[in-house]
């Protein structure tokens, strides 16, 4: 393998994240456990979400929907007194593959602002659902007191959680590269640049938009089941416009359509955000002048910047 910029920031990325526990017990600081595993988990989602918006350049304002889809998933079953991971798991793959082929159906039959809009009215629709659900906290969400039970494994353990999310981000990376150099990653791909040339070259691109759309559903879906276990509580927020917004600029941050881009964006977006919450109350006014700063500056984003690959 080429040792380019991008090859050794990625590789630099990734043994921090796996050295984090480590330290966090070296230094006797939990803190730093669920800090980055909040990171790994929204990496996940943002990378779930690069395969829509960086590949395939279809904007969704309305992914937060899978993820708390995910989240629910755990959260009612929990309720119910079913802690069988392998349930909630199943759960969630269902429910965001069903409502991402219906959604998707719908909304990639339109494009530019009317796509946006669709996207955030679904997620907006399912939002106020979660509200009205009194049942399972409402408005106010529902703390979680069984997590999800894998047997051997339980994700209600903050340091086996970690290193779950930690190996489902790399073979999600793994999976996503051999996705993106394969004959459907070249149509996506080749459908962002111009759709009418590649149906003149005799592709349809709806069926391959609307895989990677059901795709990056169940994905995020899975970001959703660990988010619930490691805050062992769901709430309707998670189905919020503004964490559709957040996993945007994470995606945007790192690098649009480049593998690692989304991780990137993660890790800056999230440790900023503490950082800044830590300095002043006003956090999130500075937050987003960094931002904007940071994607003026640089528009390709922090990974889209180095040399050493077209994705």
């Amino acid at each position: 393998m080429k040792m380019t910029p991008r090859t050794i920031a990625t590789v630099l990325i990734l043994l921090f994240l796996g050295c984090v526990p480590i330290y966090a017990q070296i230094a006797g600081e939990p803190f730093y456990l669920a800090l980055f595993g909040r990171v790994l988990v929204y990496a996940i989602a943002a990378v779930s979400l690069n395969l829509l918006l960086g590949y395939g350049g279809l904007v969704s304002f309305g992914h937060a929907l899978f993820l708390g889809l995910g989240a629910y998933s755990v959260g009612i079953l929990s309720h119910h007194g079913i802690d069988n991971g392998w349930l909630h798991l199943l759960a969630a793959v269902v429910v965001c593959g069903i409502v991402g082929l219906i959604s998707g159906a719908v909304v990639l039959r339109t494009t530019g602002i009317a796509f946006i809009m669709i996207t955030l009215a679904f997620a907006q629709m399912f939002y106020f659902l979660t509200v009205s659900l009194n049942e399972y906290g409402g408005d106010d969400g529902m703390s979680i007191f069984q997590g999800s039970n894998f047997g051997v494994l339980k994700l209600d353990d903050p340091l086996s959680l970690y290193y779950t999310s930690f190996v489902l981000l790399l073979v999600l990376l793994f999976a996503m590269h051999k996705l993106i150099g394969s004959r459907f990653g070249m149509v996506i791909r080749g459908t962002q640049t111009n759709e009418r040339r590649m149906k003149a070259m005799g592709f349809a691109p709806l069926p391959y938009k609307l895989t990677a759309y059901v795709l990056s559903a169940i994905v995020c879906g899975l970001a959703g089941v660990l988010i619930a276990n490691l805050t062992l509580y769901i709430s309707p927020s998670y189905l919020a416009w503004t964490t559709s917004g957040e996993l945007v600029v994470m995606v945007v941050l790192g690098g649009l359509g480049t593998l690692m881009g989304p991780v990137a964006g993660s890790v800056a977006f999230l440790i900023m955000e503490e950082v800044l919450k830590a300095w002043t109350e006003h956090w999130m006014l500075v937050l987003g002048l960094i931002i904007v700063v940071i994607v003026m500056v640089s528009r390709r984003g922090i990974i889209g910047n180095l040399p050493g690959g077209s994705r």
